[in-house]
């Protein structure tokens, strides 16, 4: 039966339709979910007028008498709604896919505030894509000193030669009342540095926490951040320790104490270690066996005496005997001269002259070691020749009164105290660092010197103010879907072999990832028990700093006696551990990552840094596994070498095994990066904006703020991390402009890497 126009209309009126789906891969979201379309007004005017014709040409003779013209009016109508209708369709994919449409929920939150206030500081890379990306991560504007990127600056015009922008830079003094009520404008901070800041504000924010513990900690940072207490008491603090440990020699007042009892004290309540160090670590022997016993490791001190390795003699070239033992780690570790395993009682009879067994006990006080212990030594030559040296001087009548080993164990006390006391001591240090040739010392920042003590001491403190406040739920998130786009980034690589993809695909699938908290986090109430023996002085960081030394060791302590891996409150990588892969709370410290952000801009960030860390991690061997590596990492320089014409001239034109490597790592981290980003808009389609960016755009915007003077491979990049933002824009349709530059006639020629 033959359907007449008006039935053929009224069928694909109703009839729903749906949106074309997007293509497979890494396709943009649409901003918002749309309805299914409902017959537009116009449309229904043109219905009724159809069915006011029809009614009219039944009535009207001179109508019935010319069915063609009607016929052919009511195709045309038809024909004219559908063209509507179609449009309509077009024009909403269309800006659905380019995410610059609808009406999306502006994130307000005070983290968002601040976020919006430093991106509309910063250049957006799509409104000047000629000269966004040019500069390399080796210039010198992209060295670790310089802590930012910086790029634009130097380019003729460049907003950016006039005024520095940079959106991680140092975090927006909230307080408007404040001189500058603005924007600090301090470079961009690596990520050690991110989560060192944020541990201050934590320190010195007003909230005013229960935990006496928590109290306490806070009492020993702003101690040492007062200096003019520090140097009002001068060197006084450290005489008075001196006379309580027997006098010195040098005063004229000795009590002549015993050698082995001084070193003992030394170790346990000073963390001082004049003839040799002792910590705690791992035999990695037994670690490749799959054992993760920890023990007492021996090795050799850091000497306060200048010493040159004379790599033909190798000796050192020194006048002191105790230094002419000692070797560089390079050269211990050639000779096999690490983690030497023997008995105290072994060790005992090689070194006579220290009581190796007391010293060991009280260091590691209450754990009831034994001669029969096993110890790792690191250096055995050192410690043999540095016994019959120490008899020597302990039995010479003529040194007696001088007391040449005491003094020199006071000196070694001077020098682990030297933080605690006036400045005059740390000049003193510095000029003899420089008439010794060591030019490579930085200024570190009171503040972070300060930060750094703190932790020393209070570390399960600055762990449970992290735990407080870390996102958990936010962070466990985007590890899990980093680590499955990760996993998806290996089945579409390109193996050199079966072997080689079974072996990596094994290890990977059997790794758990998730965030590094431990049942070792203490609450309030068992912190202000485990520092409830401690006080702490507002205007005597010398007392205080006593008492972290004592911390320490017993921090050391613990660390043998719980054979568990505890997290380190400063790490900022992914480890592994058995079968498990953590990620430090560290990680997530604002304003790298805020659970309040869109998460355009955490997926940006944080997720490209996830993402590169364990790409690092789990293949380190990548190169030779796979021929993507060099092609990819061609590609994106032959990208490189053409956006940047003249300004890549002189430079080297080929890159290296590891820089194509680390190229392929930093664009797979990003593409990682984005896919987990839509594959979360898939579970959640919502998300918020910020500065009028949303989706794609944000994300796109985010990531090229990310720097590589904060990456430990930085010297490996050859080019700025944002330039691969014009890579996955030269050949697809995830970015909301084109990002090709008018005057590079070549560079439509690229392929898509």
């Amino acid at each position: 039966m033959s359907e007449t126009p008006i039935e053929l209309e009224l069928q694909l009126s109703i009839q729903p339709t749906s949106q074309p789906e997007p293509e497979r891969g890494l396709q943009p979201p649409p901003l918002f979910q749309l309805p299914h379309p409902t017959q537009h007004p116009s449309e229904n005017q043109q219905e009724n007028q159809l069915q006011s014709d029809i009614q009219l040409s039944e009535s009207n003779p001179e109508h019935q008498a010319n069915p063609v013209w009607i016929h052919h009016r009511r195709l045309f109508l038809i024909f004219l709604g559908l063209s509507l209708y179609a449009a309509t369709l077009v024009f909403f994919y269309y800006m659905s896919q380019n995410n610059q449409t609808g009406i999306v929920t502006p994130c307000v939150s005070p983290a968002c505030e601040w976020a919006s206030a430093r991106l509309s500081l910063s250049e957006d890379p799509f409104t000047q894509p000629c000269d966004y990306f040019l500069f390399t991560c080796r210039s010198e504007r992209f060295s670790p000193d310089s802590w930012g990127r910086q790029s634009g600056q130097g380019v003729p015009g460049h907003p950016q030669s006039q005024k520095e922008k940079s959106v991680w830079a140092e975090r927006t003094v909230q307080n408007k009342t404040k001189e500058d009520k603005g924007l600090s404008k301090e470079k961009t901070q690596d990520r050690k540095a991110v989560l060192l800041y944020y541990l201050r504000e934590i320190l010195e924010s007003n909230n005013r926490s229960g935990s006496s513990a928590v109290q306490k900690a806070r009492r020993f940072y702003y101690s040492c951040l007062d200096t003019q207490s520090i140097d009002t008491a001068g060197a006084e603090p450290f005489l008075t320790l001196i006379q309580k440990l027997g006098g010195w020699a040098v005063s004229g007042q000795w009590n002549h104490t015993d050698f082995n009892s001084t070193l003992s004290l030394l170790m346990r309540d000073y963390a001082t270690f004049p003839f040799f160090n002792v910590y705690v670590g791992k035999d990695p022997n037994e670690i490749a066996r799959g054992m993760a016993r920890r023990y007492i490791q021996i090795d050799q001190p850091d000497l306060l005496i200048p010493i040159e390795w004379n790599s033909k003699t190798q000796k050192s070239q020194a006048k002191a005997e105790l230094a002419v033992a000692a070797a560089p780690l390079h050269y211990r570790l050639t000779q096999g001269q690490l983690h030497q395993r023997m008995s105290i009682k072994e060790l005992q009879s090689q070194a006579p002259a220290i009581d190796w067994l007391g010293c060991l006990q009280a260091v590691f006080h209450p754990l009831p070691l034994t001669e029969d212990d096993h110890v790792l030594l690191h250096n055995l030559h050192y410690i043999v020749q540095m016994s019959p040296i120490i008899e020597r001087w302990l039995n010479k009548h003529e040194l007696s009164t001088s007391g040449p080993l005491h003094t020199y164990m006071v000196l070694n006390l001077l020098h682990t105290l030297m933080p605690a006391l006036d400045s005059r001591f740390s000049k003193t240090a510095k000029n003899l660092s420089v008439a010794l040739g060591n030019t490579e010392e930085q200024v570190v920042p009171r503040w972070k010197h300060c930060i750094l003590e703190t932790e020393r001491g209070f570390d399960s403190v600055f762990t449970h103010l992290l735990n407080e406040r870390t996102a958990h739920k936010e962070a466990e998130e985007i590890i899990q879907n980093i680590f499955s786009s990760f996993k998806s980034k290996l089945h579409e690589m390109d193996w050199t072999d079966q072997t080689s993809f079974q072996f990596v695909m094994k290890k990977v699938q059997s790794l758990i990832p998730r965030l590094w908290t431990t049942k070792e986090i203490l609450s309030e109430a068992e912190l202000d028990l485990l520092f409830s023996k401690v006080t702490i002085s507002k205007h005597s960081f010398f007392f205080n700093y006593v008492q972290l030394l004592s911390l320490w060791q017993k921090r050391l302590s613990k660390l043998l006696s719980e054979q568990t891996d505890v997290a380190d409150v400063l790490s900022l990588t992914p480890v592994l551990q058995d079968n498990e892969l953590l990620f430090p709370m560290g990680m997530f410290a604002p304003p790298l990552f805020h659970p309040t952000y869109p998460r355009a801009m955490n997926y940006a960030v944080m997720g490209f840094l996830i993402a590169k860390d364990i790409l690092h991690l789990l293949l380190p061997d990548i190169y030779s596994q796979s021929e993507m590596v060099h092609t990819v990492g061609e590609c994106v320089w032959d990208h490189y070498l053409t956006v940047t014409e003249k300004v890549s001239r002189g430079r080297t034109l080929f890159l290296s095994a590891a820089q194509q490597q680390e190229v392929w790592v930093q664009y797979s981290a990003l593409q990682i990066a984005l896919q987990a980003y839509h594959q979360s808009l898939k579970n959640h389609p919502n998300d918020t904006s910020i500065s009028g960016f949303s989706y794609t755009h944000l994300f796109l915007s985010s990531f090229s703020q990310v720097n590589c003077a904060s990456d430990p491979y930085h010297d490996l990049m050859p080019l700025e991390p944002s330039f691969l933002i014009t890579v996955i824009c030269a050949k697809s349709n995830l970015c909301p402009r084109n990002l090709q530059c008018p005057s590079k006639t070549q560079q439509h020629l690229l392929q898509k890497c």
